[in-house]
C-alpha cells in the first residue's frame, strides 16, 4: 500500500462542494505539485484548512479551494491523507483528478479507502461493512443503526464472546503443552459455564436479524384484490405522488409495480398488483399469475376491498392469495362512500377501514408495522443487519452447540475444543481476524469510489 490512490469521493451531479481525496504516504507532497496555498502544502499544518489555487495538467488555474492533510496515523486510512474542497462542477473535478493522475496518483478502487482503514487497524470488517450500509440507508432508522455499528457496537458485542473463547483454548493449550508447570487444569463444569455464556450472547445476537433485515432492507409487502378496489390509489397515497395509473377502468394495472414506500418508521417495498379475477386474455393472465406469485413471496400482504360494493368470489380469490403471506392484513377502502362491507365479514385479525382518495383511516398503518417488524429495538447499532455477518455468526453458535453436546456425552476436552476454535475463526470471518481475501474482496466490491 505505498502507492498514492486518488478520487473523486463526492457524486457525479453539480453540488455546491465537490471533494477529491488522496490516501498514501508523500500523498500531500504530491498535491502540492497541483495545488498552491501561500506556503508549500507538503509544510501544511495538520487538520488545517489552507486557501489554494488547483491547477489542471496545462497549468491553468481551474479552482480556488481548501485543501486539509492528515498525517498517518490519525487519519480514516491509517495513512497520510489529503482532501481537497473545491466548488462542485463535475467537469472541474474531473479536470482536478487528471492532473492529481498525471502527478503521478493512481485511480482509486470501489471501496479502497475503507479497505485500507481496514488493512490499516483502522476499522474491523464490521465496522467497514457499516460505511456502505450508511450510505444506502434509506431510513433514519437505518442509518442510526449503521451509524451505530460503524461505531463500534458489533465489535464491543462480538470481542467478549471471542476473547472468552480464546481463554479456553490458550487455557488448556497451556495445560497440555507445559505439563510441568504448576497450571490448574479446568473441569467440565467450567469449560460447560463459559460455552453457556457464549452460546447465549449468540443466540440474543441473532434474534435480532429479523428486525435488522427487516430494517436494512425493508419489508417485502403486496397490495391485492379485485380490480378497481383501490390498490394503485392506495400505493400512490402511501408513496406520496402518483407512481402509477388509476383509471375508472377495470385492469389499469397489468403488470406488477413494485416502489419503495416508507410507512411511519418502516421501509415497504410494496408491489402494486394487477386485479385478481378471471382474466379476459393471455397478458392479463399472466399480470394475475404474477400477482398471486408475489403474495407467496411477500412477507406481508394487503388485501385491498372496494367496501362501497358487496364481496365478490374475486374478493375471495383474492383473500385466499393474501392468506399466503406470513402477515396479512385487510384495507376495506373507499370509507368515503356509502359501506356495503362489513370488517366482520372479512377473515383478518388487523382490519382497517380507509379511504384512498381522502388517505382517512391510514394514520393507523404506522404504528401497527412498527410493531410487527421493528418492535422496541432500538436502532443504536445493535441490530444485526448483514446476511454475510449472520451466516458467520449462526455457524459460530451451532460450533458451540456441538461443543456443548459434546462435553455433555462425555468427549474429552481436547475434542470439544475442536468445535471452539471453528467457533472461533467463524467470528473471526465477521470482525476480519481470519476472513479470507476473496471474502474481503466481495465486500468492498459493493462500495462507491471514493469512499
Amino acid at each position: 500500500m505505498s502507492d498514492i490512490i486518488a478520487a473523486i469521493a463526492t457524486g457525479r451531479a453539480p453540488c455546491a462542494i465537490g471533494i477529491l481525496r488522496l490516501s498514501g504516504p508523500g500523498c500531500a507532497a504530491l498535491t502540492g505539485s497541483v495545488f498552491t496555498p501561500k506556503q508549500p502544502f507538503a509544510d501544511a499544518p495538520d487538520r488545517r484548512l489552507v486557501l489554494g489555487l488547483l491547477h489542471d495538467r496545462q497549468g491553468r488555474v481551474i479552482d480556488e479551494c481548501l485543501g486539509v492533510v492528515c498525517r498517518a496515523p490519525h487519519s480514516y486510512t491509517g495513512e497520510e491523507t489529503v482532501e481537497l474542497q473545491c466548488h462542485g462542477s463535475p467537469a472541474m473535478l474531473a479536470a482536478g483528478l487528471e492532473s492529481l493522475l498525471a502527478a503521478g496518483a493512481r485511480q482509486a478502487g470501489p471501496g479502497e479507502f475503507t479497505r485500507r482503514a481496514f488493512l490499516n487497524g483502522k476499522l474491523d470488517l464490521t465496522q467497514a461493512e457499516a460505511v456502505v450500509d450508511l450510505i444506502d440507508a434509506e431510513t433514519a432508522d437505518a442509518a442510526a443503526n449503521a451509524a451505530g455499528q460503524l461505531g463500534g457496537a458489533l465489535k464491543r458485542a462480538i470481542g467478549p464472546v471471542y476473547d472468552g473463547l480464546t481463554d479456553l483454548c490458550s487455557h488448556f493449550h497451556a495445560v497440555l503443552d507445559y505439563p510441568d508447570e504448576d497450571i490448574e487444569d479446568f473441569g467440565a463444569a467450567e469449560l460447560s459455564g463459559a460455552l453457556d455464556r457464549a452460546g447465549a450472547a449468540l443466540r440474543e445476537l441473532l434474534a435480532t436479524y429479523e428486525k435488522g433485515r427487516h430494517l436494512r432492507q425493508g419489508v417485502r409487502a403486496v397490495l391485492l384484490g379485485k380490480p378497481n378496489a383501490g390498490k394503485s390509489s392506495l400505493l400512490n397515497r402511501l408513496a406520496g405522488y402518483d407512481r402509477v395509473i388509476v383509471t375508472d377502468i377495470a385492469g389499469t394495472t397489468r403488470d406488477t409495480v413494485e416502489e419503495p414506500v416508507r410507512v411511519g418508521r418502516v421501509l415497504l417495498r410494496l408491489t402494486d398488483t394487477a386485479g385478481i379475477r378471471e382474466a379476459g386474455d393471455a397478458i392479463e393472465a399472466l399480470g394475475v399469475a404474477r400477482s398471486e406469485q408475489a403474495a407467496r413471496e411477500a412477507e406481508l400482504a394487503l388485501f385491498v376491498c372496494d367496501a362501497s360494493q358487496p364481496l365478490t368470489d374475486e374478493d375471495r380469490r383474492a383473500i385466499e392469495a393474501a392468506k399466503c403471506a406470513p402477515r396479512s392484513l385487510a384495507l376495506c377502502n373507499k370509507s368515503d362512500l356509502p359501506a356495503a362491507v362489513s370488517p366482520d365479514e372479512l377473515p383478518f385479525d388487523t382490519v382497517l377501514t380507509v379511504s384512498a382518495r381522502t388517505g382517512a383511516g391510514l394514520d393507523a398503518l404506522p404504528a401497527l408495522l412498527e410493531g410487527w417488524f421493528l418492535g422496541e429495538n432500538a436502532c443504536d447499532g445493535s441490530l444485526l443487519t448483514n446476511p454475510r455477518q449472520f451466516g458467520a455468526l449462526d455457524r459460530a453458535s451451532r460450533a458451540i452447540e456441538r461443543a456443548k453436546t459434546g462435553l455433555c456425552l462425555g468427549v474429552t476436552p481436547d475434542a470439544v475444543l475442536t468445535d471452539v476454535e471453528e467457533a472461533m475463526a467463524a467470528l473471526g470471518e465477521v470482525t476480519g481476524r481470519t476472513v479470507r481475501e476473496d471474502i474481503t474482496n466481495r465486500i468492498f466490491e459493493r462500495f462507491c469510489v471514493g469512499k
